[in-house]
């Protein structure tokens, strides 16, 4: 069996790589298809989507929150296609695919750590691979239990520079540790990884568990925090490297995580139909609150 599931993946790899090779009307073509399969099939993640937004964009209707499910779907399928890109494509071809602006902010004139903040949005993997190619990163991954799969995304992150990926099991020290010896950490702080180490603080109004490494990290290191947004764009990928962050950290570890949220907030408000929907954001709940997902 589990040389048949290994046939299987290389397979799979295999129709991947050919993927990488057509003209990106037609990878996002079969990113509509795709994502508008779904969106029909996945019933599952659809109603953690419709769910979120219902919850953290309350002033739409039913028919705009479903068109802007669909419409992420869409967004969502396209980025996981576009990873073949990111893989296998010559450096010129992602040159000129995923622009880039501000990257004079990836180096602090200081010499300071930075923290690169980059939210869940359907481009980050492409704004990570251009960013790659100037400065070394180093960012927490997940182990896949699939090897074959696992070394292909880890040699697809490790592509263009000499970087570094962690296990979320290493800890804080070695991430210091990293950004100390030059590394930029390319930090996605938007997730629920339950109540160990989270704090709750608002994210468009609804009590979500956030880990406040972010603040503690600033705190402890002196490093200055750069956000770092992509967007999907029908040409391609656009990479906006914002100014450091002034007057942070805050007065506390909560009004800099809280801080953080709202900033996030904003960027989701830009482009909705981009950030990632489908994560069960609100699933650990404040004590005596009930469940939101089935």
């Amino acid at each position: 069996m589990r040389a048949v599931k290994t046939f299987a993946t290389y397979l799979l790899v295999g129709f991947l790589w050919c993927l990488h090779w057509l003209p990106l009307p037609a990878l996002r073509a079969l990113g509509f298809g795709l994502g508008r399969l779904l969106y029909a099939l996945g019933r599952e993640r659809r109603n953690v989507a419709l769910t979120n937004l219902r919850l953290c964009l309350p002033g739409l209707s039913d028919s705009e929150r479903e068109d802007l499910a669909r419409r992420h779907f869409v967004a969502f399928a396209r980025a996981v296609l576009d990873r073949t890109l990111g893989w296998w494509a010559p450096r010129a071809r992602l040159e000129r695919l995923i622009r880039i602006r501000g990257v004079e902010h990836l180096t602090d004139p200081e010499d300071r750590p930075v923290i690169l903040l980059s939210p869940h949005f359907v481009g980050l993997d492409a704004g990570a691979t251009r960013m790659s190619m100037f400065v070394p990163g180093c960012s927490v991954y997940s182990k896949q239990k699939n090897p074959v799969l696992n070394k292909l995304l880890y040699d697809g992150r490790m592509r263009f520079a000499n970087g570094l990926l962690l296990s979320r099991q290493d800890g804080m020290r070695k991430i210091v540790k990293a950004m100390k010896d030059g590394y930029r950490f390319y930090y996605l702080p938007d997730m629920d990884f339950g109540p160990k180490e989270s704090i709750f603080v608002p994210f468009f109004g609804v009590q979500a568990a956030t880990i406040p490494a972010l603040s503690r990290l600033v705190r402890l290191t002196g490093a200055r925090v750069v956000a770092c947004i992509t967007r999907q764009l029908p040409d391609g990928y656009e990479v906006e490297v914002m100014p450091p962050w002034d007057n942070f950290p805050g007065e506390s570890v909560e009004a800099d995580t809280e801080f953080m949220n709202r900033f996030i907030e904003s960027q989701v408000l830009r482009m909705p139909e981009q950030y990632f929907w489908l994560h069960k954001r609100f699933k650990t709940r404040p004590p005596g609150e009930q469940r939101i997902y089935p």
